[in-house]
């Protein structure tokens, strides 16, 4: 090849790089450089004489790195081609490259220095050690040459680990025997890598050590000024190291770490005080105190809590901190921080185990050092500490430990501190906040991360208190009292509520904030903890009452005073004539305003004192009915009262607090006497709800939408709500039969049910029937409540769209709250409680439809198993609700049809008795399945021809965001529907998949590659039940299998794991045709097509695949006739596999070897991320087997299958 045409084409590429990485180039001449560099890549024959020619130090950075890059692609893509003599070639010249071909180590850019170590990485990974034996004997040699060869050799190092064992990329057997390889050579490697380091830290400090009186440690001052690259270039080798080292130190054995005394753990320590070294540092060592393994070889890191180690450690992290806010030193004490965490989780894993670890001499050093973080300023660094403390809290032998224990009021005052809000981003009213703007992206970001940061805490204040609950409560007590005498402290924020009242970052409102948490986290573990006769009951009768006499209109600190009284309650139950005065305080609050009898809108905050009063007493009556049992009458007496004014309080509000004395009256335990009080209670409901007028109203969906005021048009749409009355009032009744359905019940024990009247009769096996008191006054109301529902369902069509007034065109989409929710946006956070909840009367109208939907559903979900046989005896019940919930299914968005069958059609079924699948469940399921089916399918192909067509301009009737909203909801909705198919039909034990569906947008599961089917997994009596029809058996197989192929990889995975074989399984005794099979595997391959790139789904997939073909391939040939439709199916090995498969004499392989044919079988139905299916594969050959195998008749194999090639090879040196 003769040298002027390597010079005239290196020429023309030399042109052609310029012009694509020129800015100025336009967009045409860059496409036809970049086509000319790729056919000259892909074709030319003479890549490697011009790919080094153009890597000469001669030229610029951009074009050696073109060079280089051409001599890379050579490796990867021609190297099983090219002849020994051409490899041999490239070989000696790339490493004659990192011999004298590139600038010294400071002037070199670092991306030649990637691309040269990644040429000779991938010539390792096809040659080493079989062919290229010397390796590293020549890598050893170029390291003598100087600095910088030996940071392109630590480069090399790394990227040979990186590649082999962190990120796997090459062939199994390759990998494996470069690793054993590795693994065999590292002696050698670790002291290279060790001696590496001493040697240029040492040259390094010797450079930069200074005057005598100076510490040698600091850094340097006074250099000579040609001393100063020699410098910083053993200190670039020195990092170099550093960095290879934290790519082995994670898999090696950890003989290697510990070898010498532990000499690289005292070196790493060393370090720590070097300024440019020290984040290398910190990082190995994290490493080294996170690894897992036998506990044997760990006990050599108790090292770390020495004297020496210790020391170095504390000096280094006073010396980063006093440093003040540096990002460098600030990203070291980080480092440093989680270097402590790991200690101490080493530490609880080896004290108390078998391998005699004593706790060590310095743990009360470790604790005041790991408490600095927990003080320190940086809130990350503060929530860094809350899992160790916690493991040390809860370990069995530190947990008794006089030190840590000794340490649990500081790290209680320390909590304290923490759990004050402060920190935000934009903001500077603390230390906390310039850490924060290192930390955080926004003030959403900070709000997001500090609630789970003082959840955490909450819990590991909890298992301190289980420690020491009295230190605890006295401190909770002592903040309690402060804050109750401390005057308030706006801040320069004032609220919208009010002049001179809180926001949610007035100092005054944190501090209550925190202080609120810290007593609600101890009061219960102390109530746990101490003996009844030990719990401080003055002492909290004491507190209850100041807090119970502290008064203040302002609403943010009313919230924290209301949890205060409940946090206090337990204490009245050893004082229970301290009742009346708490229900007085939170009636008070029930009716709180800021300003009296004003019109307008009340605020967020208000809201919720509002509404916190109202849960409290809630709460109250549930958790301890018994208490306030002898208080009914004064109860009853006082929510009389309040409902006695229509206007007084929301329909919310007065329907909780008529549940609140539901649960109260469960405790008359008397049949007739609950009756006679829930008919009392319920007669203003029956009586507006029964009233002539509101049956024309529910009935008519005209009539309903003129009765909501939806059909208006609103000049103010802000005040202006003539309507409102009518729709309070349908929310009222709906709200109240809700509350008495979810609340009235029997009483739990038998003989008490049965004294006071519950039992109706007995079961065939003698169980009883329970009849629940508020059956009779449920029921009344029922026909008026399907009539709401069908009313509901029937306002969705087109029709009736129309008759919507024009303030209300929008009056049955979704709220933006919902929208957001769906889309995983996070809510605008800061004003939230500040805001007059102005809402539009459109916004008011779409609020009082989304929730009356959901609410009608609520009830008919909780009717079941709240009234049981009177509900599920009633005559025609199929028939009702296929006429009222199921009517016009067509109309009705995704987004109202998700929680239909969430609260309504799921507890329906799964609280159903078996007698009456037959004549409910299946009239119902049977239809709606097949329904869901349908629909399912039509919205899937439109989302999949929309992905086709988006190259294609769409015009933007329907924005990119609805698209994305429409998207996400489908895939919600199929979720909903496949999770209501499998807990009808399929039975687990250990049943956690009953609330299997995600919460909205969580794909946190997605990944799980916890496959296997649970052998478990049977069909459920109703799943038999409706399998046993075949029309019902046919829909839920056939949504089963179809949606495998739809784009919701959640969906797939739960389907395939736990789904499609029990149902499979139920008919394959059946007479299937050949259609129906072939249909079933096709669309299990389609799923793989679709899902395959994830492996959680494909290993789910190929394993009900193998289970299908195993199981039905000898019945029908038809499924050979598809797997040879599979693209890149070995033919031969099929034949292989059938004929193994068909043949019952031949002896089974292990379950396993089966498997993993078959999954070769099909690899090429499995799908593969958008990133792969263009990319160029790479054909990395195996070499000669490095260890010779036992078995003869295997070696009779390989003597016949390979190639001369590489029989050759095994003789050669």
């Amino acid at each position: 090849m003769s040298g002027d045409q390597v010079s005239s084409l290196c020429e023309q590429l030399v042109k052609a790089v310029t012009v694509m990485m020129d800015p100025a180039s336009t967009q045409r001449y860059r496409l036809e450089a970049l086509k000319f560099c790729e056919e000259f890549k892909e074709k030319c024959p003479i890549c490697v004489p011009c790919g080094l020619k153009l890597a000469e130090k001669t030229q610029t950075a951009i074009v050696r790195h073109f060079g280089l890059q051409i001599l890379e692609h050579v490796v990867k893509f021609r190297w099983n081609s090219m002849g020994r003599l051409e490899k041999v070639y490239l070989k000696n010249n790339v490493m004659g490259l990192i011999s004298s071909g590139t600038q010294n180590i400071l002037e070199e850019e670092s991306h030649i220095k990637d691309v040269l170590s990644r040429i000779v990485v991938e010539m390792i990974k096809r040659e080493w050690p079989q062919h290229w034996p010397d390796m590293l004997k020549e890598l050893d040699t170029l390291s003598k040459q100087g600095e910088t060869q030996t940071e392109l050799v630590m480069f090399i190092l790394l990227r040979l680990a990186e590649d082999v064992v962190t990120f796997q990329t090459l062939p199994a057997q390759r990998r494996r025997d470069i690793q054993q390889t590795l693994t065999q050579n590292m002696e050698q490697i670790f002291s290279f890598l060790l001696n590496t380091l001493q040697e240029n830290v040492n040259k390094y400090r010797r450079m930069v050590e200074v005057p005598q009186e100076q510490d040698a440690l600091s850094p340097p001052q006074k250099m000579d000024a040609s001393q100063e690259p020699k410098a910083q270039a053993n200190c670039r080798v020195g990092i170099a190291a550093l960095n290879t080292l934290a790519g082995y130190i994670d898999w090696v054995a950890m003989s290697h770490i510990t070898a010498d005394n532990c000499k690289l753990l005292e070196m790493l320590c060393l370090l720590l005080n070097e300024p440019e070294l020290q984040v290398g540092a910190a990082e190995c060592l994290l490493i080294v105190v996170s690894r897992k393994g036998k506990l044997e070889d760990r006990k050599p890191l108790m090292v770390l809590f020495g004297d020496v180690a210790m020391h170095y450690i504390l000096s280094a992290a006073q010396t980063a901190d006093e440093e003040g806010l540096v990002e460098k030193h600030y990203v070291f004490l980080k480092r440093l921080c989680q270097v402590l965490c790991s200690l101490g989780s080493q530490l609880c894993a080896l004290v108390g185990s078998d391998t005699d670890v004593e706790t060590p001499a310095n743990f009360g050093k470790y604790l005041e050092s790991f408490l600095a973080f927990t003080t320190h300023p940086s809130q990350f660094l503060r929530s860094s500490t809350q899992i160790t403390w916690g493991a040390l809290f809860r370990h069995e032998v530190l947990s008794r430990d006089p030190l840590l224990l000794a340490m649990i009021p500081k790290y209680l005052r320390a909590s304290m501190t923490n759990l004050v809000k402060v920190g935000f981003p934009s903001k500077t009213d603390s230390p906390s906040c310039e850490y924060s703007r290192f930390d955080f992206d926004s003030d959403e970001d900070f709000n997001y991360f500090f609630n789970s940061f003082r959840a955490q805490q909450g819990e590991v204040i909890r298992m301190a208190c289980r420690l020491d609950p009295r230190t605890g409560f006295q401190m909770a007590g002592e903040w309690l009292k402060y804050q109750l005498t401390s005057p308030v402290d706006i801040g320069p924020m004032n609220s919208k509520t009010g002049e001179g009242l809180c926001s949610i970052f007035s100092p005054s409102f944190v501090q209550w904030d925190a202080m609120t948490f810290f007593l609600e986290s101890i009061i219960s573990p102390m109530f746990r903890t101490l003996d009844k006769k030990e719990i401080p009951v003055s002492d909290g009768i004491e507190l209850l009452q100041l807090v119970l006499s502290f008064e203040t209109k302002d609403p943010l600190i009313l919230s924290c005073v209301l949890s205060n009284v409940s946090a206090l309650f337990p204490f009245v139950t050893y004082r229970p004539e301290y009742l009346p005065e708490v229900l007085s305080k939170l009636f008070a609050s029930v009716t709180f305003e800021v300003v009296e009898e004003s019109k307008a809108p009340r605020t967020r905050a208000v809201k919720n004192v509002r509404r916190h009063a109202c849960s409290s007493i809630i709460k109250m009556c549930r958790d301890y009915p018994q208490l306030v049992l002898p208080n009914f009458d004064m109860l009853y007496n006082h929510v009389k009262q309040l409902l006695s004014n229509e206007l007084l309080l929301t329909q919310m509000e007065k329907c909780a607090l008529m549940e609140a004395l539901v649960l109260i009256s469960n405790q008359f335990k008397d049949y007739q006497r609950q009756k006679a009080f829930l008919e009392e209670l319920m007669s203003p409901v029956a009586t507006l709800w029964l009233s002539e007028e509101m049956k024309r109203v529910l009935m008519n969906p005209e009539d309903f939408i003129r009765y909501v005021g939806a059909d208006n048009k609103i000049a103010d749409p802000v005040m202006e709500d003539p309507c409102g009355l009518n729709r309070s009032r349908i929310s009222f009744c709906v709200y109240t039969i809700l509350g008495v359905v979810k609340r009235a019940r029997w009483p739990t024990s038998p003989e008490e049910a049965k004294a006071g009247g519950f039992v109706a009769g007995y079961m065939p096996n003698g169980n009883p029937i329970y009849r629940n008191p508020c059956s009779v006054q449920v029921l009344k109301l029922l026909d008026n409540l399907l009539a709401l529902i069908r009313t509901h369902n029937n306002l969705y069509m087109p029709e009736m769209m129309a008759k919507l007034g024009e303030t209300f065109a929008k009056a049955l989409d979704m709220l933006e709250v919902e929208k957001n929710a769906i889309l995983g946006l996070p809510q605008p956070l800061l004003d939230l409680y500040d805001s007059p909840v102005y809402k539009t009367v459109l916004e008011r109208m779409q609020g009082f439809f989304c929730t009356l939907y959901d609410n009608c559903f609520h009830i008919l979900g909780n009717a079941g198993s709240s009234i049981q046989q009177d509900f599920y005896t009633i005559d025609g019940l199929a028939a009702e609700l296929l006429n009222s919930a199921f009517v016009n299914l067509n109309n009705i968005p995704d987004y109202r049809l998700r929680p239909m069958l969430r609260v309504f059609v799921k507890p329906l079924v799964l609280s159903c008795p078996p007698e009456h699948y037959e004549t409910l469940i299946c009239p119902i399921l049977g239809p709606l399945v097949t329904y869901l089916h349908m629909r399912l399918s039509q919205k899937w192909q439109v989302i999949n021809q929309r992905s086709l067509l988006c190259d294609e301009d769409t015009t933007d009737d329907n924005p990119e965001s609805q698209e994305m909203l429409e998207e996400q909801l489908v895939r919600l909705l199929t979720r909903e529907v496949m999770d209501l198919i499998t807990v009808s039909c399929v039975s687990k034990k250990g049943a956690e998949q009953n609330n299997a569906v995600a919460a909205d947008g969580d794909d946190d599961e997605m990944m799980s590659t916890e496959v296997t089917p649970p052998s478990s997994s049977e069909l459920t009596e109703l799943g038999k039940c409706l399998m046993k029809q075949e029309d019902i058996g046919t829909a839920l197989l056939v949504t089963a299998f179809t949606s495998l192929s739809w784009k919701d990889t959640l969906s797939c995975q739960r389907t395939t794991t736990q789904l499609c074989w029990p149902l499979l399984k139920q008919v394959l005794t059946g007479t299937l045709t050949p259609e129906a099979v072939t249909w079933f595997f096709t669309s299990v391959l389609k799923g793989l097509q679709m899902h395959g790139q994830h492996d959680g789904c494909m290993a789910a997939l190929v394993h009900l695949a193998f289970q299908i073909y195993e199981a039905l391939r000898p019945r029908y040939a038809e499924l050979k006739a598809v797997m040879e439709q599979v693209p890149e199916i070995h033919t031969e090995s099929l034949e292989q596999f059938d004929s193994k498969l068909l043949n019952p004499t031949l002896q089974k392989a292990a379950d396993k070897r089966r498997k993993d044919h078959f999954k070769r079988l099909i690899a090429g139905c499995v799908g593969k991320p958008l990133g792969e299916q263009f990319r160029k594969e790479v054909h990395i050959r195996n070499l000669p087997s490095l260890f010779k195998k036992v078995k003869p008749s295997v070696e009779a194999d390989i003597l016949d299958n390979s190639e001369e090639g590489t029989l050759i090879a095994l003789f050669e040196p």
